[in-house]
């Protein structure tokens, strides 16, 4: 039996943990081979050894554009093709705090990460896909990106921002073979939700019919549906992952 992903080349950011490592696993279980992408080197080469030949690990600081297009370049001429891309990186940055007491650093630090840095790998996938005619691009996005969470300006703006970047170019990019949608989660169990405030928590949990986090695994298996070869009708969409929190 052929996996889905056999023959095709997968880029994951975040891979060293949470979300992108998950993602990263799963891609690689059903045939792809994947090039993870994280700042934390120790992190990144933990998740290549537990998946083994077949991904490569590659250090980077995803807010620097001049490393992030020599590395999907890199990628690209190694492999000679990129099938995938799915952007996991982000950070909440400070949270549990009221718009007046926001710092300015730390928003922008925010939008660095979970929106430059996705569009800056965009950017770079992009011309090898059109090349091929072929390509999914995955951005996690969030809940907070669509109604906004309270204590959580710089989170809820930023994932707000990638929404609209991948509903632009899935417009841009329908005719060429590529689908550019973007997943939405409500709070999943991962070491970046372990680290925030209870408080905090509690308030996003709280929201959720469920009355629970979603599970790594769960969020592994949308992003594989939503990045599958078979997925080829739906672009410029925000897929929901949310326990029943958003039913629009």
């Amino acid at each position: 039996m052929i996996s889905q992903f056999e023959g095709q080349v997968a880029i994951v950011t975040g891979a060293g943990s949470g979300l992108g490592q998950a993602i990263a696993t799963k891609l690689y279980s059903e045939g792809a081979q994947v090039a993870l992408l994280d700042l934390n080197a120790a992190a990144l080469e933990t998740t290549m050894k537990q998946l083994g030949a077949g991904s490569t690990a590659f250090p980077i600081d995803l807010t620097n554009e001049v490393q992030v297009e020599n590395t999907v370049n890199q990628i690209g001429e190694r492999y000679g093709q990129i099938d995938i891309l799915v952007n996991s990186a982000g950070v909440t940055g400070a949270t549990n705090i009221k718009s007046h007491e926001v710092d300015t650093t730390n928003l922008r630090f925010v939008f660095e990460v979970n929106f430059m840095a996705s569009f800056f790998t965009a950017r770079a996938v992009l011309p090898w896909m059109l090349k091929q005619k072929y390509g999914r691009i995955l951005h996690i996005a969030s809940v907070a990106g669509k109604e906004g969470n309270a204590g959580m300006l710089a989170y809820s703006a930023s994932k707000a921002a990638v929404i609209g970047m991948t509903k632009v170019q899935g417009k841009e990019y329908a005719e060429a073979g590529i689908t550019i949608n973007a997943l939405a989660p409500a709070v999943i169990q991962t070491p970046m939700v372990e680290a925030m405030p209870e408080a905090q928590v509690k308030y996003m949990t709280d929201k959720i019919p469920m009355k629970r986090c979603g599970t790594l695994d769960e969020v592994a298996h949308m992003a594989a549906f939503i990045v599958s070869p078979g997925t080829g009708f739906t672009t410029g969409f925000t897929f929901d992952m949310t326990g029943g929190r958003a039913t629009y």
